[in-house]
């Protein structure tokens, strides 16, 4: 990666044939949030993705955005406070993140959300899912967590299927999109399920236009609704996006950065900007960077992100003297790993689920299994052994889908890919699924007894399943006495293998409370500013709740371009911005 540091340079007046007020590099949620704020007041805005698609890793992403303190929330009649949010930021991470960080976050967010749902198409609800650590001061048990509502994809054109397609798991059958509530009711069978199944179902076919185009619904929900409503907006502004052209370098005049070097058609663009917004994603498919940075063992084929993050733009800023903080640490969760498949399957909520448990090679389980999947993840790596594995019988395979697998009801073993049956282990014995998966026999047996009773009791005397109300969130509430406890009984027995993956890094360039790209010296550097997994996160090591990592990527940016247009207080004295605010 090489730096050119430009010194007083013809092309960097405004009349240079590509100078922008803000360059953005990268296109998912924080991407595009700068680019709308800086649009909506004048700017010019040149947005470059390095693959062929926009959207990055949040248009495959559940959407969600964690915002406390929101109108949003007020209006579902929820009780929530600067204050409140501050201190459960604080008592979560405790001393990892300067304190003017956090104080932006906490302030930042609802102004971003309420400016966004005044001055875009972005729409978003309050959702009653908890917070992460339920148990901590300050914490809420609904209501931070927002929701993308449903967007239109027909207002996209064709440029609808230039985004990156969802996860999988995101949409069922490859078909039909569903929104956080309707996710949630299928997952844990909730009354009604079925007939909601069917009117989506309806929907997506009676889309007839749209099934002329591809299978690919415009029913757009969750990521794609985020992404979707934001680049309408971009295009209805005038923002310009090339796709298939990376940033090679930054450039630098007199300690200040004014543009980039950019490939487009193979050849090298000389891009003048006001500012530049490093908004392209972590580094989590560095497999080098990662053997230098994260616990060990690692691998590139384990992160659910897309494969383009690289950490390009981060080694960029580093050339310039960049300060980085938190590169050892990574939105960490369990995943399903099935080879030759693009990327693994996130074990989001399954784990909340009756009838499973997870375990070491000596049959041991060595955590709660519905545990945040950060900690989860955490819980893998502290465990001392990779791959674990995830134990359950007939009636949970019957019932519950389980990471690239299924309900049985609907998806029987017979018609499953290969590639799934293939590290998927059956066995007609709990004996029998222990040899083949090379498993101490007797602490699996041990272990499904002692399951067993607490299905019986609801009290999980080891590790305390069942007890937050965030675990409960996606268990069965038809189980019972515990929604997350159900007995392992029925053959045949069923073991996948989990690993330790990641949804991105969590380490990058170290900002401050306006985005701004902090060097070795801990001053900013003039002219650089970077969101979401380009900068390191004002979380610190922990996951507050559920969009901890879209939340501030979105609220960092906003800020940055805010500061970057010099004019903060004229941005936030338009009404429109102020309309959702109180």
């Amino acid at each position: 990666m090489s730096v050119t540091d430009t010194g007083t340079q013809p092309g960097d007046e405004a009349g240079h044939p590509h100078h922008y007020d803000l360059l953005v590099v990268g296109s998912g949620a924080g991407a595009f949030t700068a680019a709308v704020t800086t649009l909506n007041h004048g700017g010019s805005v040149l947005m470059v993705e390095k693959s062929d698609l926009f959207g990055g890793t949040s248009a495959m992403s559940g959407g969600g955005i964690w915002i406390p303190n929101s109108d949003n929330a007020r209006r579902k009649g929820a009780d929530d406070s600067a204050e409140q949010a501050y201190t459960y930021m604080r008592e979560s991470i405790g001393n990892q993140v300067a304190d003017d960080r956090v104080r932006a976050y906490v302030d930042g967010a609802p102004e971003m959300l309420g400016y966004l749902q005044a001055n875009s198409a972005l729409r978003y609800e309050a959702f009653p899912y908890p917070d992460y650590y339920s148990d901590t001061p300050g914490a809420k048990q609904g209501y931070r967590t927002q929701a993308p509502c449903v967007f239109k994809g027909r207002k996209l054109g064709d440029d609808l299927y230039k985004m990156r397609p969802q996860q999988p798991g995101a949409v069922v059958q490859g078909r039909f999109t569903l929104t956080f509530k309707e996710a949630r009711k299928f997952l844990t069978q909730q009354k009604g399920w079925r007939l909601s199944l069917l009117k989506i179902i309806a929907l997506y076919f009676a889309d007839i236009p749209g099934r002329f185009k591809s299978k690919m619904s415009r029913r757009l929900t969750q990521g794609h609704s985020l992404i979707g409503s934001l680049y309408y907006t971009f295009k209805d502004k005038g923002g310009e996006l090339w796709l298939n052209s990376p940033m090679h370098s930054l450039l630098q005049t007199d300690g200040r950065v004014t543009g980039a070097m950019v490939e487009r058609d193979g050849e090298l663009v000389h891009v003048s900007a006001g500012a530049v917004l490093l908004a392209a994603g972590g580094y989590e498919h560095n497999k080098e960077m990662r053997e230098q940075s994260l616990p060990q063992p690692t691998n590139p084929d384990w992160s659910v992100s897309q494969v383009n993050n690289t950490g390009d733009s981060i080694r960029a800023a580093t050339a310039l003297g960049a300060k980085l903080a938190l590169m050892n640490h990574a939105w960490w969760i369990p995943v399903v790993h099935v080879p030759g498949w693009p990327r693994p399957m996130g074990l989001f909520a399954e784990r909340s689920l009756p009838g499973l448990v997870i375990v070491n090679q000596s049959g041991q389980r060595f955590a709660n299994e519905a545990l945040p999947y950060l900690e989860a993840g955490k819980a893998m790596y502290d465990s001392g052994v990779v791959p674990s594995w995830v134990i359950f019988d007939a009636n949970f395979r019957h019932k519950y889908p389980f990471g690239p697998i299924g309900p049985g009801w609907g998806t029987p073993d017979a018609v499953l890919p290969k590639r799934v049956k293939k590290i998927m282990l059956k066995h007609s014995s709990i004996a029998e699924l222990a040899a083949a998966a090379g498993i101490d026999a007797a602490g699996l047996a041990s272990t499904i007894e002692r399951n067993n009773e607490f299905a019986i009791s609801g009290k999980d005397e080891d590790f305390q399943r069942g007890d937050l109300f965030y675990e409960r969130y996606y268990g069965d509430e038809r189980n019972q006495p515990n929604p997350c406890i159900a007995p392992i009984a029925k053959s045949p027995f069923y073991a996948l293998p989990l690993y330790p993956g990641d949804i991105g890094t969590k380490g990058g360039l170290l900002t401050d409370a306006n985005g701004q790209v902090l060097s070795e010296a801990s001053a900013p550097i003039d002219g650089l500013y970077a969101a979401g997994n380009n900068a390191a996160s004002v979380m610190g090591d922990k996951y507050l709740g559920a969009g901890a990592t879209l939340g501030p990527a979105m609220t960092f940016a906003y800020l940055a371009a805010l500061h970057a247009a010099g004019s903060a207080p004229e941005f936030r004295s338009d009404p429109g911005a102020l309309s959702n605010q109180t």
